[in-house]
C-alpha cells in the first residue's frame, strides 16, 4: 500500500487507524458515495487517503471524493498549502491502487468562496482537472462569527442582520455558477450555537429563498452535509426542509458528504443524508458536473431508491 505524494510504500499511520473509519452506525453502510472528505493535504486534517479507501471497502461505500481545501486569501490556512499537481498525484495514485478493490476515488476540491477572489477561483477551476468541485463559505479569522467575536456580534441584532454577511457570500457563490455544488449552505449555524438555535433558521425561510433560486438558475447542486449531525447544530447543513424547498423550486442535483477531517468521521450520518434526499423527492444523487444519470442503486430508509450518479465517470458501480 502506498500513501504519500512521492508514491513510496507506506502503512496506514498508527495514529490514524483504519479501525476508526471502519466503525460506524449501521445506517451509514452500503451506500453509493461519500462526496466530501479531507486528507492530510488539508491543513485541518491528517487522514491518510488509504484509510478512507479501506474503510469505504469495508463499509460498502462504492465511491469517495477527496475534496481537500483550497483557499485564495493569502492569509488563510489552505492558501498554497498543497499545490494542484501534488493533490492530483496523491488522489489519482490512490484511485489506481483501489480501482480493482471495489472503491472508486474521485479527485475533488473544496474551494473557500470569497467574492473578492472570484477571478482567481474561476481561473483555477478552469485549469484544474477536478471530478467534483464544491464551493463553500467558511468562517475566516476576521469574520464576526469567530469564537472571540460571535457573542458581541449577536447582541442587539435581528436574525437577518446576524446571518446577513454569511448568507450574502453564499448567495454570491450560488450565482457564480462556478461549482458543481455549494457545500454546507448554512454552516454558520455551527458558530452561532448556542447563541442562535437552529429553530431560528427554520423560522426565516425567506432568507434561504434567493440562494435556492440562484442554485436552480445556475444549475448548481446542493450538498447535504452531514457534519452538523456530530456538531452543536445537531442537524444537517442545510436542514431537511431546505432540501425539500430546493426540490420544490426545481432543484435537480443534490450530493451528500460527511465532510470528514478525522478517520472516525468517515461516512458519519450518510444514511440520514440519503434519507433526507429521498424524503425531499430526489431519486438521484450526483457527484461531478452535468445532469444526473443513474448508474446504480442503494436503498433509503424513506422507502425510495437513491440512484448514484457521476456523469464524469464512465464506469458503473452497483450500490
Amino acid at each position: 500500500m502506498t500513501d504519500d505524494t512521492a508514491g513510496r510504500p507506506a502503512a496506514i499511520d498508527p495514529g490514524d487507524p483504519v479501525a476508526e473509519a471502519v466503525e460506524g452506525r449501521p445506517d451509514d453502510r452500503d451506500l453509493p458515495f461519500d462526496g466530501h472528505l479531507h486528507t492530510r493535504l488539508s491543513p485541518d486534517a491528517d487522514v491518510a487517503i488509504d484509510t478512507y479507501a479501506a474503510a469505504a471497502a469495508a463499509r460498502g461505500i462504492a465511491e469517495i471524493a477527496i475534496t481537500d481545501h483550497v483557499d485564495f486569501d493569502p492569509s488563510a490556512p489552505a492558501y498554497a498549502f498543497a499545490d494542484l499537481p501534488t493533490r492530483e498525484r496523491y488522489v489519482r495514485g490512490a484511485a489506481e491502487r483501489w480501482a480493482g478493490r471495489g472503491v472508486t476515488i474521485r479527485f475533488g476540491i473544496e474551494v473557500t468562496y470569497q467574492a473578492r477572489y472570484e477571478p482567481e477561483i474561476r481561473e483555477h477551476l478552469a485549469r484544474g482537472p477536478y471530478d467534483h468541485a464544491i464551493g463553500s463559505v467558511h468562517v475566516m479569522r476576521d469574520d464576526p462569527y469567530t469564537r472571540e467575536r460571535v457573542a458581541a456580534w449577536v447582541a442587539g441584532r435581528s436574525f437577518a442582520e446576524i446571518v446577513g454577511p454569511y448568507f450574502a457570500e453564499v448567495l454570491a457563490a450560488a450565482r457564480s455558477g462556478l461549482f458543481d455544488v455549494v457545500g454546507h449552505l448554512d454552516f454558520v449555524k455551527r458558530y452561532l450555537a448556542p447563541h442562535v438555535p437552529p429553530a431560528a433558521f427554520a423560522a426565516a425561510p425567506e432568507l434561504y429563498e434567493p440562494i435556492l433560486r440562484a442554485l436552480v438558475e445556475t444549475g448548481t447542486g446542493l450538498e447535504v452535509n452531514t457534519s452538523g449531525l456530530r456538531q452543536a447544530a445537531e442537524e444537517t447543513y442545510p436542514a431537511p426542509w431546505v432540501v425539500a424547498r430546493f426540490r420544490e423550486l426545481g432543484g435537480s442535483r443534490v450530493t451528500i458528504g460527511s465532510d470528514a477531517h478525522v478517520a472516525r468521521s468517515f461516512a458519519f450520518g450518510l444514511g440520514r443524508g440519503y434519507e433526507i434526499a429521498a424524503g425531499a423527492g430526489f431519486a438521484e444523487v450526483a457527484m461531478g458536473g452535468g445532469a444526473p444519470a443513474g448508474l446504480g442503486e442503494a436503498p433509503s430508509r424513506a422507502g425510495e431508491p437513491i440512484v448514484r450518479a457521476n456523469p464524469r465517470a464512465s464506469s458503473t458501480v452497483a450500490g
